[in-house]
């Protein structure tokens, strides 16, 4: 998470320089990609917070009060496929917003 933070603030530090050539037709679109990727990294941001919150529901539906083998690889796999999920938000993001 403290990454995510970190290139957050690195690009939103670095805005002057793409925003100054938005106005210039031939290196335009160098601006206009920057800002796509960075709303692509805030939404992928909201979207890991989504997985986290659904996560966190499924994880709470598992009883365990009879089957403890069956609990415990419940929460393997729900772990497992919150792993994919949050892998997969980068490039899910990237590609909603047309990002290289």
């Amino acid at each position: 998470m403290a990454r995510r933070r970190v290139l957050t603030l690195l690009m939103t530090s670095l805005a002057p320089i793409p925003l100054a050539t938005v106005v210039n037709r031939e290196i335009g679109s160098m601006g206009q990609n920057y800002f796509r990727s960075l709303l692509a990294v805030g939404f992928q941001g909201l979207l890991i917070i989504v997985c986290v919150a659904i996560y966190a529901v499924l994880i709470q539906g598992i009883a365990t009060g009879g089957d403890m083998i069956g609990a415990i690889w419940g929460c393997v796999g729900y772990t497992v496929l919150l792993c994919f999920t949050l892998f997969k938000t980068g490039s899910l993001a990237k590609s909603i917003f047309g990002a290289h």
